[in-house]
C-alpha cells in the first residue's frame, strides 16, 4: 500500500525551510529571500542600434526558400557577368575548373583478369575521347563556380564514332525550371522549382524546358520535358541540409569583384584626369593685384619643344598626380585574397603571381587547395563518373563481341577506380628523394605512388619492363641504375667511416 503525506506535512517542511534560509526580522521571524534570476545571453543574437542595420538581410528561411528561382536567377547573371568581364574571376574559374579535371580522369578496372581489364579501359577510352568527356567535365566544374550546378542528360548519338552510342547533353541551370510550378497546391508530390522528389526525398522527375529562357527562340510556350532521374546527373554542391539546388560558389565574392572593378577604374580615371592638364596657370598675387589680365578657363595649345612666355605675374605648375597610391597593390593583394577564399585556392594562384612566396610558404598554402581539389574530385568519382560508367557497362553488356562474357552475366560486377592527373612538385629533386625514402623503408607502395602522379602502375611497369629489355638488347647503359649503386656506395662508407 503506498503511502501520501497529508498537506500539513508539506506546510511543516515549507516553514522550515523557511526558518532556514529567511532573513530574521526585529521580531524574530523570518522572511523569504527574493530569487534571483540567471541571465545569460550571447553577443552576436544582441540586436543594438550599432548593428541593426548590418543584420537587416538576416532570416530563417530553409534552404530552398532562401535559393528561391529569383535568388538564383539573379545570382546566376551576376556571377556570369563578372566572369564575362573580370579578367581575374575569368582566370580563377578556368584554374580552378583545370585544376580538378585536367586531361580528363581515367579508368582502372579490377577484376582479376589484366586482359579483361586493359580491353574495358581502351574501350572506355575510345568512347571518353569520341565524346569529349574531359571537356564537358571541366564545363561542369565551371558552372558550378558560376551558376551553382550543373546538369547532364544521357542520350544517344547514333553519329558517334564508337559502337557505343551514349551520349552526354549538357543542360544550363535556367533550363530546368517548373513555369507552372504551385507551391501551395497540396495535392502535387514533393518538388521544387525543376525537380519532383518522390516521399523518401529522392528525385524522380526532372523538367527540362525544351528552349534556354535566354535563348532567341523562347516564347510564350513555356514547354518542357519530363525527363527521369535515372537519366540525369545534377552536380552541386550542398552546403545546408535539406538543400535540393545550388547557388553559384562565387556568390561570396560577387560583391568583392564589383568592388575591385569600380576601385581599378576609379584609380585610372583619376590618374588620367591628372595627366590630361599639360599645365594650369595661377599667381601668388592678391586679387584686383598687379597681374596681367587673362581670360579665366581659357585653353592654350602648346607646341612641343618650344618657348613659352607667360603672362606677367603668372606661373605655370602641374596637377600633382594622386592616384595609384601606394596602398593600391595592397588593397588589390587583400581582396583577391578574400575572393580566392571561397573556393579554398591560394592568392598566388588566384592572382597567378608568386612573387611574394617562398618554397615553405608556398607549399603550405597549397595543401589546402591540393586537399579541396581532391574532395571535388572524390565528388566527381561518387556523382558522375560513376553512374556514367554504370549506364555505359549497361550498354555495353548489349553488344556482341564488344565485352568479355565474364562481364556480360547477370549479376557481375565491376570494380573499378579513378586516376586523375598528378600535381607536379616545386621541388622534383627533393620529392624523388622522399619516394625513394617511403619505397625503401616500405611505408608506401608503387601503386600509390603512381596514383599521385595519376598514373597506372601496371600499364607504366610494363612499359618500363619494354624499355629495360630493349635498352638491353641496345647495348645501352641504365644510368639511373649506376646512379642508384653509386649512391648506395657513397651512403656505405659514409656508415663505415661514422662507424669507425
Amino acid at each position: 500500500m503506498q503511502q501520501t503525506r497529508s498537506p500539513r506535512n508539506f506546510v511543516n517542511v515549507f516553514s522550515r525551510l523557511t526558518n532556514l534560509f529567511g532573513k530574521r526580522t526585529r521580531h524574530g521571524g523570518r522572511v523569504l529571500r527574493p530569487t534571483r534570476r540567471l541571465r545569460a545571453r550571447f553577443d552576436a543574437a544582441v540586436t543594438t542600434d550599432d548593428n541593426r542595420r548590418h543584420w537587416v538581410g538576416a532570416d530563417g528561411l530553409s534552404a530552398d526558400a532562401a535559393a528561391s528561382p529569383d535568388v538564383r536567377r539573379t545570382l546566376r547573371n551576376r556571377a556570369r557577368y563578372e566572369v564575362a568581364n573580370n579578367s581575374y574571376a575569368r582566370g580563377i574559374v578556368l584554374t580552378l575548373a583545370n585544376d580538378v579535371i585536367g586531361t580528363g580522369p581515367r579508368l582502372q578496372l579490377l577484376t582479376e583478369s589484366a586482359d579483361v581489364n586493359r580491353r574495358v579501359e581502351q574501350e572506355f577510352s575510345r568512347w571518353s575521347e569520341s565524346v569529349g568527356l574531359p571537356e564537358k567535365l571541366r564545363t561542369m566544374r565551371a558552372a558550378c563556380a558560376e551558376d551553382g550546378e550543373s546538369f547532364v542528360i544521357f542520350t544517344n548519338n547514333p553519329k558517334l564514332d564508337t559502337r557505343i552510342k551514349l551520349d552526354l547533353k549538357l543542360v544550363e541551370a535556367d533550363q530546368v525550371t517548373t513555369p507552372d510550378l504551385h507551391v501551395s497546391d497540396s495535392s502535387l508530390p514533393p518538388h521544387v522549382d525543376g525537380i519532383v522528389f518522390d516521399s523518401d526525398g529522392n528525385p524522380l522527375v526532372y523538367h527540362v524546358l525544351k528552349d534556354h529562357p535566354g535563348g532567341l527562340n523562347y516564347g510564350i510556350d513555356t514547354q518542357y520535358n519530363r525527363i527521369p532521374a535515372a537519366a540525369v546527373i545534377h552536380l552541386y554542391r550542398v552546403d545546408r541540409p535539406g538543400q535540393s539546388r545550388g547557388v553559384p560558389e562565387l556568390t561570396p565574392a560577387i560583391p568583392l569583384f564589383a568592388q575591385l572593378r569600380r576601385y581599378t577604374l576609379a584609380v585610372i580615371s583619376a590618374a588620367e584626369t591628372a595627366a590630361d592638364f599639360a599645365g594650369v596657370l595661377y599667381t601668388d598675387a592678391p586679387p584686383n593685384g598687379e597681374t596681367d589680365s587673362i581670360e579665366p578657363m581659357d585653353v592654350i595649345e602648346l607646341e612641343k619643344r618650344m618657348l613659352l612666355t607667360m603672362p606677367g605675374g603668372w606661373k605655370m605648375g602641374q596637377i600633382k598626380a594622386e592616384q595609384p597610391a601606394t596602398t593600391y597593390a595592397e588593397f588589390k593583394h587583400e581582396i583577391l585574397n578574400e575572393i580566392a577564399r571561397c573556393l579554398n585556392m591560394p592568392f598566388n594562384v588566384a592572382a597567378g603571381n608568386s612573387s611574394g612566396y617562398n618554397y615553405a610558404s608556398g607549399r603550405l598554402d597549397h595543401q589546402t587547395y591540393f586537399k579541396s581539389i581532391r574532395v571535388d574530385q572524390s565528388r566527381f568519382n561518387t556523382i558522375v563518373l560513376d553512374r556514367l560508367f554504370n549506364a555505359w557497362m549497361r550498354e555495353a553488356v548489349l553488344i556482341d563481341e564488344l565485352l568479355p562474357m565474364s562481364l556480360r552475366m547477370i549479376g557481375s560486377t565491376w570494380p573499378h577506380q579513378w586516376f586523375w592527373d598528378g600535381h607536379e612538385h616545386v621541388d622534383p629533386a627533393k620529392e624523388a628523394n622522399a619516394q625513394a625514402t617511403r619505397l625503401a623503408n616500405h611505408t608506401t607502395t608503387l601503386a600509390d605512388e603512381y596514383a599521385r602522379r595519376g598514373q597506372d602502375w601496371e600499364t607504366q611497369l610494363r612499359q618500363r619492363a619494354k624499355e629495360r629489355a630493349l635498352m638491353d638488347e641496345l647495348g645501352l647503359s641504365n644510368e639511373a641504375d649506376q646512379l642508384t649503386d653509386e649512391s648506395e656506395e657513397d651512403e656505405d662508407a659514409e656508415t663505415a667511416q661514422q662507424s669507425a
